[in-house]
């Protein structure tokens, strides 16, 4: 049983929660275009999961059905307990590789790219994860576990690692010995030198402890998050695509054969040798370090906002509840990723008038074909009222000039 649909109004109610009490401790740890981004990528990836069919659930079904060793009993709390287990020990090794191999790097740094650090953090997830992670949790249905169990366990497992991302919670004591906590995953989000590429467990911070991967949070070093490539762009689109654009172009670009081949499964500190000129290193430096934070006007900020909200609504009351069918599934999340691009280039700093009527344009478009329809006449009401008030507001957000700089925090 997935938990994690349940879970989702309780993560944004902490979300409003944790931005009201940072507010009233003057420590507030939120950025409108940064927790938006990661609101989007996180929805983004959820509406995905509704339209990609992979092969993980044919592979899974097989070892389950064909090739287990034994069928635990999913009635037994021992069965529950062991894949709870040995769930986050197989995730401690994915999420190890995820970022130590370019492959599976190319997936996971979409996670890592906020240079904020609060709960709208733990829901940026990537969009192309379900391609490969799979992979790594094939022994667990060898070994008996029923799908049932585990899918339960995966997300209890997730949901789990919701709260760990918060600079509010303090060191917890004997606790930090055992389970993955705020402070020790504040480290794995850390892009500091003593910090980088520690804290790998889900739930358990002893798989850390006992293969060489553990770090205490230093109290004399702040974290300083984000990654070292840095992106530079709120465009959830790119977000999810840079790491598989640079290992394109590493095996494009590379004369050598064998770097060719070598670039997906290499390190991610790697580079190759034969590339006609060499490419940039990252130069991290905590002391220079800026948050990328184009200075947008205050209309343009909750003209931003306002296509979140209808996005959340569009997804939480059409997308998740089974009310379209496959194709007109396809269309709206396009339009939804079509909309958080344009939104995205507002929080650049890049304006972006013209595509903004053309999107416009395309959801009057869709929302006269939905009201033609009549099992589509509620949604077909909501994206024509969303439309005009879009319209409406536009040469109002225009008028505001649109200033690129980024400020230094």
């Amino acid at each position: 049983m997935d938990l994690i649909t349940y879970a989702v109004p309780f993560f944004l109610l902490a979300l409003l929660v944790e931005l009201v009490y940072g507010i009233a401790i003057k420590k507030n740890t939120y950025r409108l275009n940064d927790a938006i981004s990661n609101l989007f990528m996180g929805t983004l990836r959820t509406a995905n999961k509704l339209i990609i069919i992979g092969a993980a659930g044919y592979v899974f079904y097989s070892a389950e059905n064909h090739y287990a060793l034994w069928r635990l009993d999913s009635t037994s709390p021992a069965t529950w307990i062991f894949a709870f287990i040995i769930y986050d020990f197989f995730y401690y090794w994915f999420h190890r590789i995820s970022h130590e191999r370019q492959i599976f790097w190319a997936s996971h740094a979409a996670h890592h790219q906020s240079e904020d650090y609060n709960l709208s953090t733990a829901l940026r997830q990537t969009s192309t994860g379900a391609f490969v992670s799979w992979i790594f949790y094939i022994p667990i249905f060898l070994m008996g576990v029923p799908s049932y169990v585990f899918v339960s366990v995966a997300s209890l497992n997730l949901i789990y690692q919701f709260w760990v991302h918060s600079e509010h919670i303090p060191k917890l004591g004997w606790y930090e010995n055992y389970f993955v906590t705020a402070s020790n995953h504040r480290v794995h989000h850390a892009q500091n030198d003593q910090y980088i590429d520690k804290n790998y467990g889900g739930v358990f911070i002893i798989w850390d402890r006992m293969f060489g991967t553990h770090k205490v949070e230093d109290e004399n070093e702040a974290c300083i998050y984000g990654i070292r490539s840095t992106l530079n762009t709120f465009n959830p689109i790119w977000a999810n695509l840079h790491v598989y654009s640079k290992i394109i172009k590493e095996m494009w670009l590379s004369k050598d054969w064998k770097d060719k081949l070598y670039a997906p499964f290499a390190r991610t500190s790697w580079t190759p040798e034969s590339l006609p000129e060499k490419a940039d290193k990252d130069n991290f430096n905590a002391q220079t370090f800026k948050k990328y934070d184009p200075i947008i006007s205050k209309r343009h900020k909750i003209y931003a906002l306002f296509q979140y909200l209808f996005i959340a609504y569009i997804f939480l009351v059409f997308i998740q509840s089974g009310y379209l069918n496959y194709l007109q599934l396809w269309i709206t999340i396009s339009m939804m990723t079509f909309t958080m691009y344009c939104t995205s280039m507002w929080f650049d700093g890049k304006g972006g008038v013209k595509l903004e009527i053309v999107r416009l344009a395309l959801c009057l478009s869709i929302g006269v074909y939905a009201y033609l329809e009549i099992s589509l006449a509620q949604i077909a009401i909501s994206v024509l009222v969303y439309s005009v008030i879009n319209i409406l507001l536009l040469p109002l957000v225009n008028r505001t000039q649109v200033m690129p700089d980024a400020q230094q925090i």
